[in-house]
């Protein structure tokens, strides 16, 4: 893994809306739609946990270390594999007996500019989330003070705590500000579509063009898939989930709106995230497209913009030739050569 970082700290690009077409066509973007589709210029760090070379190299060594796990054999990258767009690919994450655990295994990908992580937005930040599966039994398995007695016995991690921090000691809020520092730069890599909001009218065809008009506009597909990731990082039913699990309902039992509702996916390299959903129950981004052109099951929890959509085979081929401009001819990496983002230099 090429460890290289450029540029100076940027202001955050906010990338919010999603514009359609207007009055310029299928073929031509007007500036309003470049604006909101435009990658960010640089990756954001919570003044609370700020970036440092020392900080990010730490939380990449606890990344894809084993230590800590209660077996040694299993790490944050065995279910968050960069070679799987940093999932599994699995319908559901596997547990350490081999059974499915409930839900599929959420990407990293573009975390930074995310709040209330998890489908049913159960972590308040990318900086509260990694002792969960840590000293899950089904997952790590490994009890947060045994966890921290390791990692301060390796004089390797002692000194990687004491260079990332102001004294070495080892805490849980340090080990979480370490791994959500590393996992701040797990970004998508420039994609077709990006080169094409860039100006390059060549870098999509017809069909994807077309495609991305009607995800903005008659599919309506942009009210929640927003902005340069694809995400509107809410939660909505999109009428397809039943049964026992009912996302952001469970900590909202009395908002019939978050029944069901589960978070909005980003779209960013989506060709290798399949299959699709909370629980992986749709293979394909063709059934995906057919699942939403039905409009899903009508109830009082079903989102405001989930109707039957009534589009046609060519106008759905068009959608998916449009998603898979989404996705680069290369696995996401962090900070390799070529990386788009910026995160400030120590």
């Amino acid at each position: 893994m090429t460890w290289k970082l450029g540029g100076a700290a940027a202001a955050l690009l906010m990338v919010l809306g999603a514009a359609g077409y207007g009055a310029m066509g299928p073929d031509r973007l007007g500036d309003e739609t470049r604006a909101a589709y435009r990658r960010p210029a640089a990756i954001p760090f919570p003044e609370e946990n700020a970036y440092s070379l020392a900080k990010a190299e730490l939380g990449r060594r606890l990344f894809f270390d084993p230590l800590l796990s209660g077996e040694r054999d299993r790490t944050c990258a065995s279910c968050h594999n960069p070679d799987h767009a940093w999932g599994d690919s699995r319908a559901r994450a596997e547990a350490r007996d081999g059974l499915a655990l409930p839900r599929r295994t959420p990407t990293l990908l573009n975390l930074a500019w995310q709040e209330r992580l998890g489908w049913d937005g159960k972590f308040r930040d990318l900086d509260t989330v990694a002792f969960t599966p840590i000293t899950s039994e089904r997952m790590m398995n490994l009890p947060e003070a045994e966890a921290l007695a390791r990692l301060a016995a390796d004089p390797d991690y002692a000194k990687g705590f004491a260079d990332a921090f102001p004294d070495p000691a080892v805490t849980r809020e340090r080990v979480e500000a370490a791994l959500a520092t590393f996992e701040r730069l797990i970004v998508s890599p420039d994609a077709p579509f990006d080169r094409w909001i860039a100006g390059d009218e060549t870098a999509v065809d017809a069909k994807a063009k077309h495609g991305f008009a009607l995800f903005t506009g008659k599919a309506g597909c942009a009210a929640c898939h927003s902005g340069w990731a694809f995400s509107d990082g809410s939660f909505h039913d999109i009428g397809s989930a039943t049964g026992e699990d009912i996302g952001r309902g469970k900590f909202f039992p009395n908002s019939p709106a978050l029944r069901y509702a589960f978070k909005t996916p980003g779209l960013r390299q989506v060709t290798e995230r399949g299959p699709y959903m909370h629980d992986g129950s749709v293979p394909t981004l063709e059934a995906v497209i057919d699942l939403y052109n039905c409009g899903g099951i009508d109830r009082p929890s079903r989102s405001k913009d989930i109707r039957a959509l009534a589009l046609s085979p060519g106008e759905k081929a068009d959608i998916v030739a449009f998603l898979k401009t989404l996705s680069a001819d290369k696995p996401a990496r962090v900070a390799e050569g070529g990386f788009p983002a910026t995160a400030p230099q120590p």
